[in-house]
């Protein structure tokens, strides 16, 4: 199967299996879901490679059994051996100890800003890697994951993770949108600008910390930018999303325009 072919995936289509995003070498990443009725869609992804099965923000707890499930298409859930956990939020997180009960082994890969809140989900029993103090993680097949901070994009120990061997850029909140529709990839880049307005726009920091970020994604070659929440953005427009994050004014830069630098 090719690139064009899972461009082309809705959701009615991927409504009950997971879609398969990539695979080449034995390394594999699959888009899990899910199909809750919500605008605000929340993306889980799944990495395969060789005996390693990270799952990728593996979701809330609401969509548990349904992720589970898709898991469970592809492999044994109990197979999975860890979980990047971009921040700590319940959409992203809440899982977390559902996980645990299933393979108390998993490795957790996040930040320790994120680490220092994730054990109140109930569960603090399990190994964890500081993605700030590693940097990166090869794979049994030779693939490698960059882990890149995303400092108040929008949490102070956010991060992103970019899969160099597919290209692909899990981006957690940045670039999220609303009102993903029926399709899994975007197709119009304006009607996406407006997506992502209605969740940047309040939730990001700053135009500073959006602009450090696309810094630190230099010399990357991002084919695709997989977000955890609404429509996944293909590489046609992967340049000008970056263009678009540069420029955003969002957060602080609405809320205290015109704050004068100190006081008399």
């Amino acid at each position: 199967m090719n690139r064009k072919a899972f461009d082309q995936y809705d959701i009615a289509s991927a409504m009950h299996q997971p879609t398969l995003l990539y695979e080449a070498d034995g390394h594999a990443v699959y888009w899990l879901g899910n199909n809750e009725p919500s605008a605000f869609r929340t993306n889980v992804y799944l990495i395969r490679d060789g005996d390693v099965c990270l799952l990728v923000d593996p979701g809330n707890r609401s969509s548990f059994d349904q992720i589970k499930d898709r898991v469970a298409q592809i492999l044994p859930p109990e197979s999975v051996t860890g979980m990047v956990v971009c921040h700590q939020d319940p959409d992203v997180a809440a899982s977390l100890p559902d996980w645990l009960e299933i393979n108390p082994a998993m490795q957790v890969f996040t930040t320790p800003r994120t680490q220092v809140l994730l054990p109140y989900y109930g569960r603090s029993d399990y190994a964890y890697m500081d993605v700030e103090e590693n940097s990166s993680l090869t794979l049994p097949s030779g693939a490698v994951l960059y882990f890149i901070s995303a400092p108040f994009l929008h949490f102070p120990g956010a991060f992103s993770t970019f899969d160099v061997k597919a290209g692909f850029l899990f981006s957690g909140d940045v670039f999220a949108s609303l009102g993903a529709g029926e399709k899994l990839w975007s197709e119009d880049f304006d009607l996406l600008t407006d997506n992502m307005n209605l969740f940047h726009l309040e939730y990001m920091a700053s135009n500073v910390a959006a602009r450090g970020f696309v810094n630190r994604l230099d010399g990357l070659d991002i084919k695709s930018i997989l977000p955890q929440h609404g429509n996944l953005i293909g590489s046609k427009d992967v340049q000008t999303a970056l263009r678009w994050l540069a420029n955003l004014k969002c957060g602080t830069d609405l809320i205290y325009p015109k704050v004068p630098l100190g006081y008399d």
